[in-house]
């Protein structure tokens, strides 16, 4: 069974999962999971790439889809609230309404562009968590970098700290296999050295990683820009984007006090609320909660999906987001996953 075969496998029983957890939602049949409300994670929102090899088109939905997704869940009765206003939904009176939060990570400059003509439609708040590296431009997306590397070679040799890597790049199958050899070798070793050896080779190919992100993430004039938006709100997102779990005490919290500075210097206040780099075990632990906890956040999200309850409360520095994906673009999905169904068949 090939990797692509694979995928397709596990997309289409996904599929299937979320039209099931649809119909039952319809039926009133999960009530009980959706709780009080949900926070949905985003990172690009812009229009539809038509390039066949998108390793990373999980992480962008269109304007369109944004558009669909609000109205539905509108329709199902749900009411849009700021992220901060979350702990007074949980445990205040339950509201006849649940409610929706929804959150953008990193930065992207489509987050201006296309998401917020669509929020603004809908008069929907929504927070942006700031990474200071990339919006300096002083780090790099490694996810981005391999991807274009993949992209615009035939092959490719690559040496990491965990292992060299020689690549056949020639089809599209063989680009999506070697993105995900590349991707699993690179978070297997020192992510600071295996991202840095990654540059160089970029480098060495003739592709600058440090422009990549300038494409594509806000700097901080922009960010000052749009912070003076009433429907815009800003949390930290540290600084150079790595998995938080791995660190030292002393880098740990280096990197929550320079990113909710630097949103500070932007916005004129210190952040409450902090979203985890990749938002799973390679950041959101006990351990790095708790020095949340210590720095002062208020609330921090992971990428775990659930749904949220009074009980959600009891670890607010651990709180699930649930992931709206590019390859599941229809709005009575994200119905589905509002329903809670989804998350609990995961684990969640």
């Amino acid at each position: 069974m090939t990797g692509r075969f694979k995928q397709r496998l596990k997309r289409a029983v996904i599929n299937g999962g979320l039209e099931a957890s649809f119909l039952l939602s319809r039926l009133g049949l999960t009530t009980g999971l959706k709780g009080r409300g949900v926070i949905f994670t985003l990172h690009h929102v812009r229009p539809s790439d038509p390039r066949p090899f998108q390793p990373n088109k999980h992480l962008e939905v269109t304007p369109e889809f944004l558009d669909a997704s609000i109205a539905a869940l509108r329709a199902r009765g749900y009411r849009f609230i700021p992220l901060d206003e979350v702990p007074a939904a949980l445990t205040g009176p339950e509201s006849a309404k649940p409610f929706a939060v929804f959150t953008l990570d990193d930065g992207f400059r489509d987050n201006r562009d296309h998401a917020l003509p669509v929020f603004e439609k809908h008069a929907v708040p929504f927070t942006i968590f700031v990474c200071k590296g990339f919006s300096e431009r002083s780090h790099t997306m490694w996810w981005d970098t391999a991807a274009t590397m993949i992209e615009r070679r035939d092959r490719l040799t690559v040496c990491l700290p965990a292992g060299r890597l020689d690549l056949d790049c020639t089809t599209t199958a063989r680009k999506c296999h070697a993105f995900t050899v590349l991707a699993e070798l690179l978070m297997k070793g020192d992510e600071t050295k295996s991202v840095a050896q990654l540059d160089a080779a970029a480098n060495a190919a003739g592709i600058n990683p440090h422009a990549l992100v300038s494409e594509l993430i806000m700097d901080q004039g922009e960010l000052a820009a749009l912070a003076r938006h009433p429907l815009v709100s800003y949390g930290a997102h540290t600084v150079s984007h790595r998995g938080l779990a791995a660190l030292s005490d002393e880098d740990l919290l280096r990197e929550y006090n320079e990113s909710a500075d630097y949103v500070a210097g932007i916005t004129g206040s210190r952040p409450a609320t902090f979203a985890y780099p990749y938002g799973d075990v390679r950041s959101a632990t006990v351990r790095t909660a708790g020095f949340a906890d210590w720095t002062g956040f208020k609330l921090s999200v992971t990428t775990r999906p659930g749904t949220l309850t009074p009980s959600s409360m009891e670890t607010p520095q651990l709180l699930p987001r649930i992931s709206l994906n590019g390859f599941y673009q229809k709005s009575r999905y994200v119905e589905a996953l509002a329903s809670g169904l989804p998350s609990k068949l995961a684990g969640g």
